[in-house]
């Protein structure tokens, strides 16, 4: 029993006791706007040093590459934009006539 009494009183919880002692600080309006004005001149000058750091700084492999994969883009969409919904169910359905009924899915069930 003595090992007990050598921890020494109740537990001591955090803001149970302090309740009405400690109060917030409320911070001025004007500390407010000043603030908001240092961040948002703050903002500006890393935007504009961000457009001026912003070089393009591929090689000029890369450049061909992505000019290309553009284009190719570009034609993809029109050859799209080109046919008709009708047109292309049609097409599908004739690329899938062609091929083997090898790989279709066979009936699972054997009552039908």
């Amino acid at each position: 029993m003595s090992a007990y009494k050598s921890a020494g009183g109740a537990l001591k919880l955090k803001g149970v006791g302090d309740l009405g002692s400690k109060k917030k600080k409320k911070k001025s309006k004007e500390a407010k706007k000043i603030l908001e004005q240092i961040s948002s001149i703050r903002d500006e000058e890393s935007r504009d040093e961000s457009t001026k750091r912003k070089r393009d700084q591929r090689t000029p492999a890369q450049k061909a590459f992505d000019k290309i994969q553009e284009q190719r883009q570009v034609e993809r969409v029109l050859e799209k934009a080109s046919k008709k919904h009708k047109e292309r169910v049609n097409e599908f359905n004739a690329k899938l006539d062609t091929l083997t009924e090898h790989f279709d899915i066979p009936k699972v069930s054997w009552t039908k």
